[in-house]
């Protein structure tokens, strides 16, 4: 029983992480963050397990390849928004404060649906970023994923498989841009 879960549950991230759409969205993110101007950042947000993709690819994307990338993911900075503005403003009014024109915004939402994420990506917009690009799941039609300039959808109702299959896409953005320094086997 339990293999046989174990096997259908990998099968079914192999197939998402296979599809080339997937792959083609792996190659669209490495070209943005290669073009970006240097006097402009990355800011990327989510929520929960998103929040801790979003910090993981922060500071390896920033280590590794030199774009900075900002992650505001400090409690007293959110509880504090949170409190001031209501928790579905905090991350619109992290973009306005910290944000700037020609920035490039990277939010991820499994369902595609946090008001937060939908608010930070007008504000983006508003504020005149050069790129948005978001990463959801769940339904296909979910309003997140009519929102960007580039806009990646993993087909899974799952959350631990759309937020491993989002973790893997940014990861290995950051692998396919510093590609000169790693060994494959």
């Amino acid at each position: 029983m339990n293999k046989l879960f174990l096997h259908k549950y990998l099968n079914s991230f192999t197939d998402i992480i296979g599809d080339q759409k997937q792959t083609q969205s792996i190659l669209e993110i490495s070209k943005i963050l290669k073009k970006m101007n240097k006097k402009n950042k990355v800011m990327i947000f989510g929520n929960g397990g998103s929040a801790a993709i979003a910090s993981h690819f922060s500071v390896d994307l920033t280590k590794n390849t030199n774009i900075k990338c900002l992650n505001l993911n400090e409690h007293s900075l959110i509880t504090c928004f949170a409190n001031d503005y209501g928790y579905e403003k905090w991350v619109e009014k992290s973009i306005y404060f910290y944000g700037e024109k020609g920035d490039v915004l990277i939010i991820i939402s499994s369902s595609g649906q946090s008001k937060n994420i939908l608010n930070g990506v007008r504000a983006a917009k508003k504020k005149g970023f050069a790129k948005i690009i978001t990463l959801s799941g769940f339904k296909v039609n979910n309003p997140l994923k009519k929102m960007g300039d580039l806009n990646i959808w993993v087909d899974s109702k799952i959350y631990n498989i759309v937020e491993n299959a989002h973790q893997y896409l940014l990861l290995t953005c950051i692998d396919l841009i510093n590609h000169k320094k790693i060994k494959l086997k």
